[in-house]
């Protein structure tokens, strides 16, 4: 089979697509055939070697959290789904046609491999940040960096929950932070004082590691309620930095009932071939992300 793969740490062009054989579903896991794959901002930390030693890897290595596929093969013990279904979910090395899984969900109907394959950690760290802020219904949450996948998912889901949303992100993407029912405004000079004549602000997440968490921290008056999963040296302000997953198949469970329900939507900006790895990574480091990026086989 063919499986995205990278034999030293660094840039995108580490990746190599090479022939290798299909991986086997161990007891609790299963097997896919699959059709797509997420493309996540952890992916290329990762290869640039940046999660070591928390998530230490042995060389060469696969690339990939996220998938969605058919079952191919059902590991011991697991009788939830069968050879032929089809899901999504987290596992190991997924930029590959065949990936074993050990969290997954069925895709609920009218759902595309496309759009499947981007939820899984999106959902994940969204869930685990809107519960590690703290924030209530009835309050106000100011999500920086809030147009890539993470943040779609955490205004949706605050929506959901009675929480009102503000979010940061590029200009060109006002009206779409908008449509998902935020008060939306430019990161650049002034973009505090803009907040501020929108409402007081209760909690804040820090998606894009644009070095604003000195100013969250001054828009909601208490570092206890800012969380940040992009910049490391958020704790120097007593900011909680966000890098221990919570559960994924609660994650996954959550995620089929908003998307049965209608309230959960996130667009997939870019699809791209196996080949193309290196391209998604590049584009992904790059930023300004509308939705998620999936690579498609």
């Amino acid at each position: 089979m063919k499986k995205v793969s990278y034999a030293e740490f660094g840039g995108p062009d580490v990746l190599r697509l090479v022939d290798t054989e299909k991986p086997h579903a161990g007891p609790g896991e299963i097997r896919v055939a699959v059709r797509a794959a997420g493309v996540n901002p952890v992916d290329w930390r990762i290869r640039e070697g940046q999660m070591r030693p928390a998530l230490p890897a042995s060389l060469p290595a696969g690339v990939g959290l996220d998938a969605a596929g058919v079952v191919d093969e059902v590991g011991e013990g697991v009788t939830d789904v069968a050879i032929g279904d089809r899901v999504f979910g987290e596992g190991t090395d997924t930029y590959a046609e065949f990936a074993v899984l050990h969290a997954w969900a069925r895709m609920p109907e009218g759902l595309s491999f496309e759009e499947a394959a981007g939820y899984p950690s999106v959902m994940e760290t969204a869930l685990r940040v809107l519960g590690e802020c703290g924030v209530r219904p009835g309050r106000t949450l100011l999500v920086s960096g809030a147009s890539g996948g993470v943040g779609s998912a955490v205004l949706q889901i605050a929506r959901d929950r009675g929480v009102t949303v503000i979010g940061t992100a590029g200009a060109a993407n006002q009206e779409y932070l908008r449509g998902l029912g935020a008060h939306a405004t430019t990161y650049d000079a002034g973009w505090p004082e803009r907040v501020r004549a929108f409402t007081s602000v209760d909690a804040a997440l820090d998606l894009a590691g644009a070095g604003v968490v000195r100013e969250l921290v001054e828009l909601t008056g208490d570092p206890a309620t800012v969380v940040s999963i992009a910049d490391r040296t958020a704790p120097e302000l007593g900011v909680r930095f966000s890098n221990v997953a919570g559960s994924v198949p609660e994650a996954l469970k959550e995620t089929v009932r908003l998307l049965e329900q209608g309230t959960l939507h996130i667009p997939v900006e870019k699809v791209y071939s196996l080949a193309e790895a290196a391209a998604a990574h590049a584009d992904s480091r790059a930023g300004h992300t509308r939705g998620r990026r999936v690579i498609v086989i």
